[in-house]
């Protein structure tokens, strides 16, 4: 389809999400109906009430905590200028009395993008190779030993 989302790559059938976005994305142009069915003989199937019945339920139980989380996640980790990572950020909400597991913390944070500071600074390599500049040749085929010494030079 023209400008898709590109959700026909990747694992053997999308997220029911993904694929209810994509129908919301084109619904106005060709309508539920018709989507539903080339989807279907793409071998993507869904049903035009599967649809509805997603449209009609709302978030789930996970989506309302996630995003509830996602706000006292941001919260914190501001409060502490940015610098506390999943595992400070899960004792602070602890010690709060807002209940949460540390990997839940983990991956709304992941999926927010924000990560605590890091110990030690990056360092930028020294030396990056150009690949369009041809390479020496091999003249001692890999053999860096010699019988005795000044038998063995390269230049």
């Amino acid at each position: 389809s023209e400008g898709g989302f590109g959700f026909l790559r990747g694992r053997a059938r999308p997220a029911t999400t993904v694929i209810i976005a994509f129908i919301d994305a084109h619904r106005e142009r060709f309508g539920v109906e018709p989507i539903c069915r080339v989807l279907t003989e793409h071998g993507i199937g869904i049903a035009e009430a599967t649809y509805w019945m997603r449209k009609r339920r709302g978030a789930s139980g996970r989506a309302q905590r996630d995003e509830e989380l996602k706000a006292e996640i941001r919260r914190v980790h501001e409060a502490n200028f940015g610098v506390y990572g999943a595992r400070k950020v899960w004792i602070a909400l602890n010690r709060e009395g807002i209940g949460v597991a540390r990997c839940t913390v983990e991956r709304l944070m992941r999926e927010m993008g924000i990560r605590g500071a890091r110990r030690g600074g990056y360092k930028a390599p020294t030396t990056v190779a150009d690949p369009s500049h041809d390479r020496a040749p091999d003249r001692v085929d890999r053999a860096f030993t010699a019988a005795r010494p000044h038998r063995l030079w390269v230049a």
